[in-house]
């Protein structure tokens, strides 16, 4: 017999021959009785600790929300196993490995940690998956499995299908910021990066299906629309009494407000207020909201007011600013990234539409729809939550005129808007006429703006709003 090749898996060792030659039946039948000679691999399994990795922007800890998974589970590459919410986003956790789910180490709202396991899988040791730092039963990894590839003078750390994946989509490894341990590029980091490049929506967490806006208008009759506008909605809740207190912990979206008002506390609020005849923007918007339908966008009245202050900023830049911790450096913001807040069964988020300057209304009026119907369906990414540089609150689809809304840090700036509402006003020639107006309440960080400021800022933002046929001159 001559052989070409042998290799060991734990402590069976096996031939892969690739040429067998016969001289004798002896030699034949002696091939035959040698049980540990044999021509297919020997399946070894090994099990690996799959490590809760790095999600960014400081996150260490999260809470195991759902599992998709359960022990005895058999899973492949990209499978979700579980979602966690941070203070920051809700996120969902899919498998690096095939194999099958040994053990969850947390249970349905335990807290996780960062770098700690989150279940055992056993794989395949013959396939070679598993990274060196989540072996607990393994012979010694294949050295081809995360191979560091030399691009421009820096090594980027994937697997093979995360490669595979990149390939596939025609995308540079070295253009993607890896989040994994090591700054490992995951599945997660290349989709999220064809996401912003074709601008796709990442499909959800198997929880919820998200229904488009022009399918849920569609749902409702104008006429309840209406009614409901007009006569508040007490919110429904079952009513329980215990006879006792109940003590449970801050988390979640909770847990980021408390830490993110804790630090706004330090900040030393100047508030001015105003009001804005919106009777063209009006009618601006019943002219473009059939369009828009015919496109599949519901187009509000938002989007016209993040781009006036997009276009603001442009003018005063200190408002799309950061101040350090120590008060000694101002970083002044490239990106317009406006943040909505939005009211949600999760607490209050804000979301941010990104890169605001280069937008026009309809495209900002697309990515408001994607953040509402994520946002509704608790589902909202990281990226989607971080990075904002200005802030909008429309407190009026709740009701109220004006607020005294809370900065947000690191930004520098902030306004609440109260609802729209028909009041008599007189035009030049001291006529009555109706007029929709609608009042802004804007907060901004006294350290490195003072009022007068703000105020030329709320008059040019007001000035695009009530003739916004002007906002055509300085679009870009």
């Amino acid at each position: 017999v001559c052989i070409h090749r042998v290799r060991s898996c734990s402590s069976i060792r096996f031939i892969k021959s690739k040429y067998v030659c016969v001289f004798d039946k002896s030699a034949l039948k002696f091939s035959h009785q040698q049980r540990l000679f044999r021509t297919s691999a020997v399946s070894c399994g090994q099990i690996v600790q799959f490590k809760l990795s790095d999600i960014g922007e400081g996150i260490t800890e999260v809470t195991v929300k759902e599992w998709y998974i359960k022990e005895g589970d058999s899973v492949s590459q990209f499978d979700s196993i579980c979602e966690v919410q941070s203070d920051k986003a809700s996120v969902t956790i899919t498998s690096r490995y095939d194999g099958i789910i040994r053990k969850l180490h947390y249970s349905i709202d335990d807290i996780a940690f960062v770098g700690k396991p989150l279940v055992d899988i056993e794989i395949d040791a013959s396939k070679g998956v598993a990274s060196e730092e989540d072996v607990v039963e393994t012979p010694p990894m294949s050295h081809e499995e995360h191979t560091h590839q030399e691009i421009k003078g820096h090594k980027t750390l994937a697997t093979p299908a995360v490669r595979r994946l990149a390939m596939e989509n025609n995308i540079k490894l070295s253009e993607v910021v890896g989040t994994g341990k090591d700054n490992r590029i995951l599945k997660e980091d290349i989709l999220n990066y064809l996401a912003k490049q074709t601008g796709a929506i990442l499909p959800p967490s198997p929880k919820a299906e998200i229904v488009p806006p022009h399918r849920r208008a569609e749902a409702v009759p104008a006429a309840a629309k209406d009614k409901a506008h007009k006569i508040p909605v007490p919110v429904s809740r079952p009513i329980a009494f215990e006879g006792k207190d109940k003590t449970v912990p801050v988390t979640g979206f909770q847990k980021a407000m408390v830490k993110t008002m804790s630090a706004a506390l330090k900040i030393p609020h100047f508030g001015y207020s105003d009001e804005i005849d919106l009777t063209q923007l009006v009618q601006l918007r019943e002219e473009l909201k059939p369009l828009a339908e015919m496109r599949g966008v519901k187009l509000s009245f938002m989007p016209f007011f993040i781009k006036a202050a997009s276009l603001g900023l442009l003018q005063y830049p200190i408002l799309n600013a950061s101040l350090d911790e120590n008060c000694q450096n101002v970083t002044y913001k490239a990106s317009h990234n406006i943040g909505v807040a939005m009211d949600t069964e999760q607490g209050l988020i804000v979301p941010n539409v990104k890169n605001v300057q280069v937008c026009s209304v309809f495209d900002i009026a697309v990515e408001l729809n994607r953040l509402q119907s994520l946002g509704s369906a608790g589902q909202l990414g990281t990226s989607d939550l971080t990075g904002g540089t200005f802030t909008l609150s429309n407190i009026g689809t709740i009701g109220g005129t004006y607020a005294k809304p809370v900065i947000l840090p690191p930004e520098v700036a902030i306004g609440a808007l109260g609802k729209i509402q028909v009041l008599p006003r007189f035009n030049s020639k001291g006529e009555v006429f109706k007029a929709q107006i609608i009042n802004v309440s804007w907060s901004a960080d006294h350290r490195i703006i003072d009022g007068a400021t703000m105020a030329r800022f709320s008059n040019l933002w007001k000035s695009y709003l009530e003739n916004p046929a002007s906002m055509l001159l300085d679009l870009k």
